[in-house]
């Protein structure tokens, strides 16, 4: 069996309140066949304050689910109050 690589996807980053997440899907350019409803981040490394939270911009969740890889362990409330 052999594979083929077809792309090589380069994430884009945004600083949320302090802590860098880099967003892998969606992809505009290299996989555009892959719906916007699949979103595929990583954040980190950082070093946090215990009690102390993050500045982050309103978002509320709109029942789609984000494949997060996070290196530790955090508990995230959207402006909505999902937990």
């Amino acid at each position: 069996m052999s594979s083929t690589i077809q792309a090589f996807l380069k994430p884009h980053q945004h600083d949320v309140g302090g802590l860098m997440v880099r967003r892998v899907l969606p992809a505009l350019a290299a996989a555009r066949t892959i719906g916007p409803f699949i979103f595929f981040d990583h954040i980190g490394p950082a070093m946090l304050v215990p009690g102390v939270g993050l500045d982050v911009r309103p978002h509320p969740h709109i029942v789609l689910a984000t494949v997060t890889y996070l290196e530790g362990a955090i508990m995230h409330r959207d402006s909505v109050g999902s937990v």
